[in-house]
Parts: C-alpha cells; sequence; structure tokens
C-alpha cells in the first residue's frame, strides 16, 4: 500500500480502462497483446467509424475483413483470428450477453476464458478486471519489472507468483486493483522504462533507497 499511495499522490485516478462499454474494453484486451495503446486506438476507432463495435457484428464479419480494419494493431492476422475465438464463445457460452457472462462464478469464467485459444492469463484477467468488474489484479511487463527492480520477487516468477504478491497483501477489491495496475502502467512507461530508465525523478525513488 505504500507503494500505491506514492503513485496515487504522484499520478492522481487514472480512470481506466478509457472504453465506451463493456464490449469495447474486451475488443482492446485482445488487440492490444504485443502492441502499444495508441495503435490499439486506431484499430477501435476505424471498427467505430465503419458501426462495427458490436458483438454481433464483428462475430458476422469475414475473418479477413476484420483483419485489414484492425491493421494499426499489429499481427492482425493473428489477433483478427482470436477476436473471432472470442466471439465464438461469447455467443456459444452466454449468448453474447455481458450480464449473463458477468454473473458466471468468478473462478468458472476465467477457467473459460483461458481456454479460448489466444487469450492468456494477461487478458483473461484485464478482461474480468476491466471489462466486468471483477477482483483480479492484472500483471503486465511493466508489473514484472517494476517488482524485480525494487527487490519484491524475480523478475523469473510466474505469472501468479506475481499477481499473488498483490492478492495476498491488499484488500479484494477491483476498483483498487484497477487503479493500481493503472499506476504501474503509467509508472513503467514514464519513469521504470526497459532502456534509460529515470530512477532519480520516479516517485518510488524515496522507498527504493528508504
Amino acid at each position: 500500500m505504500r507503494i500505491y499511495q506514492k503513485l496515487y499522490s504522484a499520478f492522481g485516478p487514472q480512470c481506466w480502462w478509457p472504453a465506451n462499454s463493456s464490449f469495447e474494453v474486451i475488443v482492446g484486451a485482445i488487440l492490444t497483446q504485443g502492441t502499444n495503446w495508441d495503435n490499439v486506438k486506431k484499430a477501435i476507432a476505424k471498427l467505430k467509424k465503419k458501426n462495427l463495435l458490436t458483438a454481433r457484428k464483428l462475430y458476422q464479419l469475414p475473418q479477413s475483413q476484420l483483419a485489414s480494419l484492425i491493421k494499426s494493431s499489429g499481427y492482425y492476422n493473428i489477433k483478427s483470428a482470436r477476436l473471432k475465438n472470442f466471439l465464438k464463445f461469447f455467443f456459444e457460452c452466454y449468448a453474447a450477453k455481458m450480464k449473463l457472462m458477468g454473473e458466471q462464478d468468478f473462478g468458472v469464467l476465467r477457467e473459460q476464458l483461458l481456454t479460448v485459444k489466444g487469450i492468456g492469463p494477461e487478458t483473461a484477467d484485464s478482461i474480468l478486471l476491466y471489462a466486468l468488474n471483477k477482483p483480479i489484479f492484472v500483471v503486465d511487463a511493466y508489473t514484472k519489472r517494476i517488482l524485480s527492480r525494487h527487490g519484491i520477487i524475480n523478475a523469473e516468477a510466474s505469472y501468479r507468483q506475481h499477481q499473488d504478491i498483490f492478492m495476498r497483501n491488499l484488500k479484494n477489491d477491483a476498483q483498487l486493483f484497477n487503479e493500481y495496475h493503472a499506476f504501474l502502467v503509467k509508472l513503467g512507461k514514464d519513469y521504470c522504462r526497459k532502456q534509460n530508465p529515470k530512477c532519480e525523478i520516479c516517485p518510488l525513488w524515496s522507498i527504493k533507497n528508504a
């Protein structure tokens, strides 16, 4: 919580995930794999411009057309297939109803999502937290880098081991997990960068050197 409080003081509320609907969050979570958010925003903007950003319209859209529309997100053939895989699951298991999916047992839904080809733990947890407001902590490359550099956990530890650090030591609260993950992303982008980190002006400098 000391880290959270330092980042909250430095950055203020982040209001994540940037989207107009829960379904848009899911599309963004799949498209953001392996690319930066600016590229995802362009792809989502194109889908919106074509009035296609609904589950039914994307489900009915030929995969080749979907791939061409999300080209800016990178790996567009792979990502169009992953979107189609999710949409098939969404329709077959939940009749494309977000409310129905949200009412499913949390653990059961996570396991179901992980069976969808192309959806790994980070994407599944992003869907659960940001689209469905479920209390699960999302771990990404920024999280791993920051925890490793602060000597909290080895960078080679598993996704679950990183996640457990937060789940065991924080109140089980979706809003808290939401803000915390958003803070770590901002910290990783602006300060704890892979190359040329800005350690001396990092908001966590006083904690690391206490």
